[in-house]
């Protein structure tokens, strides 16, 4: 296989209470490992991609540790493989065939003389088989042991564990019996609302809610089918619905010596689709005396399966403060950046050394508490479309700046393409401050700084989310965002008179700077024609600029003044907007009437995006539709790219609304075509297996009356 080779500089490693701040690296960490004893690793190979991917690598490098990458053919460019020492070739863009070929990375690892696999999280992280196989080679695993991964990966057997280590469990169903019938009948018994989780699972995948009884049967299929696509195993439980819970886990370490801590507890209540936005840590309202119960019981799950290194021990935290083992992740967590903010510590530094052989670097008394910290997961997704995720490329990204307080886990730069062969997750954005309310005014800051264009981003929904007063107060929960649903998910938004007036402006200014590349050029420079100011003999010129906020079309007048200002006039508006403005790339330095706006100014494709004051507005510019025809009206399109997993009607059957047509599997979750209205299907135009693109038409479905009517 092919082999790229990257040069790394390397940093000296850290002095205790050093606070590092690389030159090139948006990492900010302070470390304060107390012991430092035994040999560490020269090189090892990370298993994984993305933002994971540099985690683990700047750490490494701050460590003295060479670093191999791996790679799938779309990933040849990502920032992972130019920050590795060396990066591989694996395979394919299909994580089946690159990422998760443990064969392909074994024999990457015996190539290059890596010592240890770091997994990162997903993929091989929670694979018992991969985990055997390196031992079997003699290759360390930066990760527990084979049997406890087997232990906890299973969540039935993981239940009988914990009963027996007298870690409060959930009432439910954890039996081998998998009939459909014996499902519906325990579920009976414990009596709904039920859940229904996959036994392999993890990340909110082979998991639904069931309300009532006649809902039991469709949603159990859904997540058989969706555990078998994400897992392989479509194996379930049924357990009770606590109703108004929260999520809440501890972060537990374990050394090769006996010796285990937990490093105190974050919450990660607020989710949707089963998948977390956003962490805080500690959790709000957690008693000193609810902490240690808490840390206590997750450190015996985790001695009860024999565990080492970093581990997650996830509860469901009840209205009484009663709490009870939901599951345990046999990894390093997506929101580990919280806890390391906090306690000051390094927790990819904790698991290289404790891979090692080395005894955990802090004791439990140790351990300290410092300030507050929340992480915003900043996904490619569209919230007002269910959270669909997206694909595309990151036209404008631009982040705030790095500092003690504001931290950005990220694999991906401008330029980037999010990839619908994996994770949308474009960064981590994590703050600190010594108290809660101070972190989450960063977080407000830290949001309106973060800039993307391109694609749908879930930015505007993470501002409402912080500025909830629910939130600020702490009374979260799983079910938050649907409680506030009317606040949190308002609907696409219109552009406001202001906003249209400053994107009228911008396309001004844009104007003219493409006249004065062109006026450069020309063989008359002075003639009044090249002119970008509007100039007119004995007049002032006037024009208008129509701009599209969604399918609304607004038709604004622009007046060139003599001063080289603009009078905008918006519909709707009390009275004309003064503007004038200068242009500096994408940086725009807007005057309007009394007040100085600083803009970002993308223009993509036909698009104009205008940023300012923590908003993103999009802007359309019409042009003309030629060589379209036809109707696409009673069509169904693709939501997103995707593969087709089950077609569930054939042409010329009867459907109802709502009823469902077609289940698309992106980014490994299932989305269900449903029918919009009542009618008879015309045509399908997928199979199950094949792939969709965005927009592309899945089914034809006619109202019967005209259906009737061509007969």
């Amino acid at each position: 296989m092919q082999s790229l080779f990257r040069a790394c500089s390397r940093t000296s490693s850290a002095t205790q209470g050093l606070l590092l701040r690389p030159a090139s690296s948006t990492l900010i960490l302070r470390f304060y490992s107390s012991r430092t004893d035994g040999p560490m690793f020269d090189k090892i190979l990370v298993a994984n991609r993305g933002e994971i991917a540099c985690r683990v690598i700047r750490t490494a490098r701050k460590m003295g540790v060479k670093t191999v990458a791996v790679f799938s053919e779309a990933d040849k460019n990502a920032m992972h493989v130019s920050m590795a020492d060396e990066a591989y070739l694996v395979g394919p863009a299909a994580s089946k065939e690159s990422y998760l070929r443990g064969d392909r990375i074994l024999e990457v690892a015996k190539r290059t003389g890596a010592k240890a696999i770091h997994p990162g999280y997903g993929f091989l992280s929670e694979n018992a088989e991969f985990a055997d196989l390196l031992e079997r080679n003699k290759i360390v695993f930066i990760g527990p042991p084979s049997s406890a991964i087997r232990d906890m990966g299973s969540k039935s057997a993981s239940k009988n564990i914990m009963g027996a280590a007298s870690v409060p469990l959930i009432p439910g169903y954890h039996g081998e019996d998998q009939s459909t019938e014996t499902l519906m009948r325990e579920a009976d018994k414990i009596g709904y609302p039920v859940l229904i989780k996959a036994v392999m699972g993890g990340g909110g995948k082979g998991m639904r809610i069931v309300e009532k009884k006649a809902d039991f049967e469709e949603q159990l299929a859904g997540a058989r089918r969706e555990s078998m696509n994400s897992f392989g195993d479509d194996r379930v439980l049924v357990e009770k619905y606590i109703v108004n819970p929260r999520h809440v886990e501890v972060q537990v370490f374990c050394d090769k010596h006996g010796n285990a801590v937990y490093l105190f507890e974050r919450d990660c209540s607020v989710q949707r689709r089963h998948q977390k936005v956003i962490e805080e840590a500690p959790a709000p309202d957690m008693t000193p005396e609810l902490r240690k119960r808490m840390g206590e019981a997750a450190v015996n799950a985790a001695r009860a399966v024999g565990y080492v290194g970093a581990g997650t021990v996830e509860f469901i935290l009840d209205p009484s403060k009663q709490f009870y083992f939901m599951e345990m992740n046999t990894r390093l967590q997506v929101e580990h950046p919280v806890t390391e903010m906090i306690t000051r510590q390094d927790l990819v530094e904790w698991q290289l050394k404790v891979a090692a052989g080395h005894l955990l670097p802090l004791r439990q008394d140790e351990l300290r508490l410092h300030g507050h910290a929340f992480e915003s997961r900043i996904y490619a997704e569209n919230p007002d479309n269910n959270f669909l995720p997206g694909t595309g490329r990151l036209v404008h990204l631009s982040t705030p700046q790095p500092s003690d307080h504001v931290r950005i886990d990220t694999g991906v730069k401008q330029g980037d393409d999010v990839s619908v062969y994996y994770d949308p997750m474009i960064a981590k954005l994590i703050v600190w401050d010594h108290d809660r309310h101070a972190a989450l005014q960063r977080m407000r800051v830290a949001l309106e700084n973060y800039k993307v264009v391109g694609l749908a981003t879930n930015i505007d929904f993470l501002h409402r989310l912080v500025d909830h007063p629910e939130f600020i107060a702490g009374k979260v929960e799983t079910g938050f965002i649907e409680a506030h649903r009317a606040a949190l998910l308002p609907g696409p938004k219109t552009v406001d008179s202001r906003g249209l007036a400053i994107s009228a402006l911008a396309l001004m200014l844009k104007e003219a700077e493409q006249h004065q590349r062109l006026n450069t050029h020309s063989s008359d420079r002075s003639s009044p024609f090249g002119q970008p100011d509007g100039r007119r003999l004995n007049q002032q010129h006037a024009r208008s600029v129509e701009l599209l906020s969604g399918e609304t079309k607004t038709s604004v007048s622009v007046t060139y003044r003599p001063d080289g200002s603009y009078e905008i006039k918006v519909p709707g508006a009390e009275k004309p907007i003064v503007a004038s403005g200068k242009l500096n790339g994408d940086s725009l330095k807007a005057y309007v009437d009394d007040r100085l706006y600083n803009v970002t100014v993308v223009l993509n494709k036909n698009n104009l995006n205008v940023l300012y004051d923590g908003v993103q507005h999009t802007v359309g510019i019409p042009v003309s539709n030629y060589g379209q025809s036809g109707d696409a009206k009673g069509s169904l399109l693709a939501p997103m790219p995707g593969k087709i997993v089950k077609v569930l009607v054939e042409k010329g059957q009867k459907v109802e609304k709502n009823q469902p047509l077609v289940i698309m599997e992106a980014m490994k979750m299932e989305h269900t075509i449903r029918a919009p209205a009542d009618g008879i299907v015309e045509k399908v135009n997928y199979g199950v297996n094949e792939l969709v693109e965005e927009k592309k038409m899945l089914v034809v479905i006619s109202a019967e009356a005209d259906t009737k009517a061509k007969a």
